[in-house]
């Protein structure tokens, strides 16, 4: 039966991981030969190397001149808290969570800053909550893709342009894979490692000009760590947006991203980010509306990510076993396709329901993708007949 389903042909790259993501194509240890290593990054070349990752990615994204750049400590987790313990306070918050990262925020605003006027809207992994229910005369803070479930918010359309609120949006995983609406989002925060498939450590964190009125109109209750701080005597820290970070970065990481921009800059910027993007679910839609045994998380195909899409097990012998037999099962599954070097790391996340999550974003090739999913039929077959005779 192994040898009888066992596809002949492999993805070129296996690395479908969820964050850090694929290099872009043709990537190789030589695109970092110009780093600016042994050198301050203060020095007038790794200033410049940090201004320009700022200037390439506001031309990429369309990201409005009003709107500052900044490279942050503790790649996007860093970011999302920098803004979260720097502006809160003023207004009552929505915390909008479907999945493990929005679900983090709404942990940190509940039980760290404690603040006095919470609402959490939360909702089961594959859904999202109402978004008729969020009040925009609140600060809002929302992931725009969930990653852990797949499932992302439609379009912008839901959000105010009369907010009275900010508009605090985790797009890590959306960032270079969507046409963000800038003029909804008054926070952006993101990190180099998830579309760019750069390497970790660093976030990015954009700030439309509501956000910097708040910055220089806000103190906060609670004290700010060094990182943290975005402001000097009630006024932003201008700096910061010009490539003077407020920590010592990895000049290794911010050329790998120079490297990643330029890619995309090559293959027509974000408008073939997205096509790439949406090239790989596209494959993986036709596949799974095939499927015997696979389904999207995502019930809503409106709210489908096509960054990372992740997957349930439908068929009736799998949603028979009990929890523990389900989740070893489709650990099985991801097992299996490691030790053939067919695809890395696409278990589900730890929190989510068991299954598979595939990154679609756009450093994976699409015949990678559609050289995975027979892959995916190979190993389901092969952990059922290991299953034993009921």
């Amino acid at each position: 039966m192994d040898k009888l389903l066992r596809p002949n042909v492999r993805p070129a790259d296996p690395c479908f991981s969820s964050g850090p993501c694929a290099k872009r194509p043709g990537w190789s240890v030589a695109a970092l030969a110009d780093a600016c290593v042994g050198r301050s990054h203060r020095s007038k070349p790794g200033k410049s190397k940090l201004k320009e990752v700022i200037d390439r990615s506001r031309a990429i994204l369309g990201i409005p001149e009003s709107y500052r750049i900044g490279i942050v400590p503790a790649s996007d987790t860093g970011a999302v808290e920098m803004v979260l313990w720097s502006l809160l306070g003023p207004r009552g918050v929505d915390v909008l969570a479907w999945e493990s990262f929005g679900s983090g925020w709404a942990t940190d605003v509940v039980k760290q800053l404690k603040l006095p006027d919470i609402r959490v809207l939360d909702a089961d992994y594959g859904k999202l909550p109402d978004l008729r229910r969020v009040d925009f005369s609140r600060d809002v803070i929302f992931t725009w893709n969930g990653t852990t479930s797949g499932v992302c918010v439609p379009d912008g359309g839901w959000i105010a342009d009369d907010r009275s609120g900010l508009t605090i949006c985790d797009a890590t995983s959306a960032v270079f894979a969507w046409d963000l609406p800038w003029n909804k989002l008054d926070v952006i925060t993101y990190s180099w490692q998830k579309v760019l498939g750069g390497e970790g450590q660093h976030g990015m964190v954009v700030l439309g000009p509501r956000a910097v009125e708040r910055l220089e109109t806000h103190t906060p209750s609670w004290p700010l760590p060094k990182i943290f701080r975005l402001t000097k005597a009630g006024k932003l820290i201008e700096g910061v947006f010009k490539g003077e970070t407020i920590n010592t970065p990895s000049m290794l990481a911010v050329e790998d991203a120079l490297d990643a921009l330029g890619w995309a800059e090559s293959i027509g910027g974000l408008k073939a980010m997205n096509a790439r993007s949406k090239a790989n679910l596209a494959a993986i839609e036709g596949w799974v509306a095939e499927s015997a045994w696979a389904a999207f998380l995502a019930e809503d195909p409106a709210t489908r990510s096509r960054t990372s899409v992740c997957l349930k097990i439908v068929d009736p012998w799998f949603t028979g076993l009990d929890g523990e037999r389900r989740s070893a099962a489709a650990k099985r599954i991801a097992s299996l396709l490691d030790q053939e070097g067919v695809a890395f790391d696409i278990g589900a996340y730890r929190d989510a329901p068991p299954g598979l999550r595939i990154w679609a974003g756009a450093t994976v090739d699409t015949a990678d993708i559609e050289a995975l999913l027979p892959w995916l039929d190979w190993a389901y077959s092969a952990i059922k007949a290991e299953a034993p005779a009921p």
